[in-house]
């Protein structure tokens, strides 16, 4: 079985902010695979089942608020014997350039407070992550302010086609491997940017 675990905070207020992209991929993937209806809540989270490319398939959506997501990732895991390496987490990026998409096998948790409680439940840096470029904007502004925040107008149509590739490469990682979703989506995503300097 995989876990995928799209992070973001509950709520409807928090729903169309940055922090929030990874809870948008979840929702993606369950909409293309016919899920949609089929939350539960347990282990402080939203999960629903699905099987995609013959591979047994759980969503998840921590409700902890992005800074204690580890608690329901670690226990999901657990409950279900999903390794970490079978575990691909979402999340949005500050670091990286509007819709870019970087994908790596593991690492530290580069000051994102959801990784880090990952981390931290896990007890190891050893689980593959899918970030989305949500842009920094101005320098000026708190960090926490930023992410909070929601997207403006011209922004909406570079995200939205963002979280569709994510979810592309999400359904890559089921079937792939992490080292596929690397060598695709990574590179694709660095020649896009060359494309549009």
């Amino acid at each position: 079985m995989k876990l995928l675990a799209g992070l973001g905070n509950p709520g409807p207020q928090y729903r169309d902010t940055r922090h929030n992209v990874g809870f948008w991929v979840v929702d993606e993937l369950a909409r293309r695979w016919g899920v949609s209806d089929n939350w539960r809540d347990r282990f402080d989270a939203l999960s629903a089942r699905a099987t995609y490319g013959g591979e047994s398939v759980l969503l998840a959506k921590p409700l902890t608020f992005m800074n204690l997501s580890g608690l329901a990732v670690s226990r999901l895991a657990q409950y279900f014997q999903i390794e970490p390496a079978d575990t691909l987490v979402v999340v949005d990026e500050v670091a990286l350039p509007l819709g870019r998409l970087r994908a790596r096998r593991g690492g530290s948790a580069g000051g994102h407070n959801g990784l880090k409680s990952i981390v931290e439940q896990l007890g190891q840096e050893g689980f593959p992550r899918l970030r989305i470029g949500v842009g920094r904007g101005d320098s000026r502004r708190d960090l926490a302010d930023h992410v909070l925040s929601k997207f403006e107008p011209d922004e909406r149509m570079i995200i939205e086609a963002a979280v569709l590739r994510a979810a592309d490469a999400s359904e890559m990682f089921i079937t792939d491997g992490i080292e596929r979703v690397m060598n695709t989506f990574n590179a694709a995503t660095d020649k896009q940017q060359e494309d549009n300097a």
